[in-house]
């Protein structure tokens, strides 16, 4: 599937902003995790809401995006969310915005920047700063060990007739 930048969005909705912080609000008085909030809305109504859940699931992929994007395509019985806009309360780190972008929204808008989350010691500038780097330069080892047949599934994959694109 192609990938195209819209030159139209729809316009933001503030009421789903103000949501979108009464639930990190909500999200951090239960204990569940840290203070995050979103919603993925289509045509003005609340498909799902997500909060940070990272504290009570022991996971650290629990962002309050992916929350609300898992629960969406959930309900939505797929996995991309073509037309539909993410609010979240605050600018998505690096690896909701990849899950964003596999999820093809028309658009996201928060409500505080990834400076207001660092100044409350929600860093993420070190996985930023670590993205361009060579994965042997990266404070985590990573290392690209080729082995015999590790192709096989790709191969495997582009020879399935009834494969879905994504």
């Amino acid at each position: 599937m192609a990938h195209t930048h819209r030159n139209d969005p729809p316009p933001c909705d503030e009421r789903f902003l103000i949501r979108a912080v009464e639930l990190a609000h909500e999200g951090q008085a239960s204990g569940n995790g840290g203070p995050f909030g979103a919603l993925v809305v289509r045509g003005g109504h609340v498909v799902a809401e997500g909060t940070n859940r990272v504290l009570a699931d022991n996971d650290p992929t629990a962002h309050a995006e992916v929350v609300a994007i898992r629960e969406a395509c959930r309900i939505a019985g797929s996995f991309q969310l073509p037309g539909t806009v993410i609010y979240s309360s605050c600018e998505p780190c690096p690896m909701c915005l990849g899950a964003i972008y596999w999820a093809r929204p028309e658009a996201v808008y928060y409500a505080a920047t990834r400076a207001d989350a660092a100044a409350a010691d929600f860093d993420d500038s070190f996985i930023y700063d670590e993205l361009p780097l060579d994965p042997e330069a990266r404070s985590i080892t990573f290392g690209y060990r080729p082995i015999e047949g590790s192709t096989a599934p790709f191969a495997a994959w582009l020879a399935k007739n009834d494969r879905t694109p994504y």
